[in-house]
């Protein structure tokens, strides 16, 4: 019972506290949802370690099942912990620790804990869709302001779109005979085996936001920085490349979903590390490089590396939760996440500045910091499957080293004399709660200590297949792209012309290209968006002018039939109904008075023969002969002209 209670637990707590509108509820919501989040990580380790499994009947062939084996074991302990010490943040400021909030949070955080315990396509499903509503709720949490109800509204409508893979897939599972587990999705007979595997890869890419949806990502950036900082670190991004993690014995038996895959995981770490070197929020650059870091997760999928998959899914969980929260103070200190008013806030900030150092240096892959080791695990994996994916990975690593540094340089720069533009976004208290810095020092660790698992003997312990460890060639080359990148990048960001982005021609059209994402979601607007509103548009007008109007011509048709029949009613068909009515009454009445008649004829027979049986009576008794001959010829006599009236009338013509 303690599995489903990790799930159900924090969902109800999460319920109540939308719910329920009290002052006790208000004031304490913030910590209500940290403490009930953080029990729920202590209490994941007990299943975690020792392993833990419970269903219940759903439908037949299919249950609703968690469990933690396999990449479970390892995750589930990792989003709780992330969840409570984000929530622990999140109290430092007044809207992040409302009940409203609080309880969204909660609900999000349940269905990823359930997504990622899931054994069945059910039961994922069920985690998939609340989640995916409850960051929807969540990016749009301030409701009046409808940019950012938009954005929303386009991190679900995308990611849903994505989504319609996994109903896809179980189809393809019930058509192909399979009982939906998860686990037994690899040995799908025939066809069907490949929608299925088809159908997970795009639900689990959109999610993921991988090439071509990486473009949501960007929007979502308008949430909360709690909200960023869980979504874009060990919930909602990272439960793609999970999915995939989980699912890669069914992408390898296929024969091309995992070389699809890998190549899609190694493309977005390059082109989104461009995107995210490109950028001049943030925010925006922190979002870009989560898509390029899953792409290592989505590549390690891809070629079977899962036990590394999942060490750089958690190494890159406790970095870029630190990140996005840290971004996060930031922009409540300043009222800006623009880099260029952050431009010296680790020197004015020093304890978070730490912080953020460490973890973005752990994100350029610098070692001994977790992201390098674990990202040379994942390389080592491609290099084993393909050169050319190796090559491509190694490409990515450098964008990485590359936007890292920007950050890091332009955090940890002495501040202008130039005051920067502050608030521009939103007012600036000029502090950072103590509250959000200790939350980070977890997480902060993570980035340094968590490489470990990358290490030989750890990463054999976690579940998945049987790793490869990089070589010293492989771990030499990784550290000298980090080196040369960042200092060229390093170099670059302090030079005043490159910096203020003062680039001309080609230069400057391929920086604006990647400043917006790549045009996708101007390019989907394009050729998605606007040909179904003005379809929808087209089929509004059809309504107005040939449907409304044929249902109102037929509506005119009806009323004038209705009429005319009321009047024939009222005159013809009334008038013979009262005619047949008064030739029934008479009819009645003729039939009473033949009746009448009949009786009487019937009384005045009766009475003959009474007469008659009475003069037979007395002429029986005379005693003469002549008599009872007589009546025995009248007998005969009248037997015989019965008989001929009978045979006459009975006889055919």
């Amino acid at each position: 019972m303690l599995l489903p209670a990790i799930v159900i637990g924090p969902a109800l707590v999460g319920a109540l506290l939308i719910l329920v509108r009290t002052r006790l509820v208000a004031a304490t919501a913030g910590w209500v949802g940290a403490v009930t989040v953080g029990l729920a990580a202590v209490a994941s380790v007990v299943p975690a370690v020792g392993g833990a499994t419970a269903s219940t009947d759903f439908m037949l062939g299919a249950e609703l099942g968690v469990t933690t084996s396999g990449p479970a074991a390892v995750i589930l302990p990792v989003i709780l912990a992330v969840a409570a010490l984000v929530l622990l943040a999140a109290t430092a400021t007044t809207e992040t620790r409302e009940a409203r909030f609080t309880g969204l949070m909660l609900l999000f955080t349940a269905a990823a804990a359930l997504t990622v315990l899931a054994t069945s396509l059910p039961t994922l499903l069920l985690g998939w869709e609340v989640m995916g509503a409850a960051s929807y709720a969540l990016i749009g949490y301030r409701y009046a302001d409808r940019r950012r109800v938009g954005s929303g509204a386009t991190a679900f409508l995308t990611t849903r779109a994505a989504d319609l893979g996994l109903y896809l897939a179980t189809a393809a599972a019930l058509a192909g005979g399979t009982d939906l587990s998860l686990s037994s999705l690899a040995s799908i007979e025939g066809g069907w085996r490949d929608v299925a595997a088809a159908g997970i890869l795009v639900a689990a890419l959109g999610k993921a936001a991988q090439l071509p949806f990486s473009f949501w990502l960007a929007r979502a950036m308008d949430g909360p920085s709690p909200v960023s900082s869980l979504l874009h670190s060990a919930a909602m991004v990272a439960l793609g490349g999970y999915l995939l993690l989980q699912v890669s014995p069914l992408l390898a038996a296929t024969g091309w979903a995992d070389d699809a895959a890998a190549w899609t995981g190694a493309a977005t770490a390059v082109v989104l590390g461009a995107v995210a070197l490109a950028q001049t929020d943030l925010k925006q650059l922190l979002a870009a490089s989560t898509a390029a870091q899953l792409g290592f997760v989505v590549l390690a999928a891809g070629v079977g590396a899962t036990s590394a998959g999942t060490a750089h899914l958690v190494a890159h969980a406790a970095v870029k939760a630190l990140l996005f929260l840290a971004a996060g103070a930031w922009l409540e200190a300043l009222g800006s996440k623009r880099l260029s008013t952050l431009t010296g806030a680790a020197r004015r900030w020093p304890a978070l500045g730490l912080l953020a150092a460490v973890a973005l240096l752990s994100l350029a892959g610098m070692p001994p910091l977790a992201l390098w080791a674990t990202k040379d695990a994942v390389l080592a994996g491609s290099l084993e499957h393909s050169l050319a994916l190796y090559v491509v990975g190694l490409l990515g690593s450098a964008m990485a080293a590359g936007y890292a540094v920007k950050a890091l340089v332009i955090l940890v720069s002495h501040q202008p004399d130039v005051a920067p533009h502050l608030d521009e976004e939103e007012p600036g208290t000029r502090t950072v709660s103590p509250r959000a810095t200790f939350a980070l020092v977890p997480l902060g660790l993570g980035a340094v200590a968590l490489g470990l698992l990358a290490w030989p003997p750890v990463l054999e312990s976690l579940p998945g297949d049987a790793p490869l460890a990089p070589a010293a060639w492989e771990l030499a080359a990784s550290t000298a792209v980090v080196v040369v990148v960042g200092a060229l990048v390093a170099s670059l960001v302090r030079r005043p012309s490159r910096a203020d982005g003062r680039q001309r021609g080609v230069g400057a059209r391929l920086v604006s290209w990647l400043h917006s994402w790549l045009g996708l979601e101007a390019l989907v607007a394009a050729m998605v968006v606007r040909p179904v509103l003005r379809a929808a548009d087209a089929a509004a007008r059809l309504d107005d002018r040939v449907l409304a109007r044929g249902v109102d011509l037929a509506a005119a048709v009806a009323l004038r039939l209705a009429a005319a029949t009321a009047r024939l009613d009222d005159g013809f068909l009334a008038r013979g109904v009262d005619r047949f009515s008064t030739g029934t009454l008479q009819a009645a009445h003729t039939t009473a008075r033949g009746d009448a008649g009949l009786s009487a004829t019937v009384s005045g027979v009766a009475l003959g023969a009474r007469r008659a049986g009475r003069l037979v009576r007395r002429s029986s008794a005379s005693g003469q002969l002549h008599v009872y001959y007589l009546q025995l010829v009248a007998g005969v006599l009248l037997t015989a002209v019965v008989l001929t009236v009978i045979l006459l009338v009975g006889s055919p013509r």
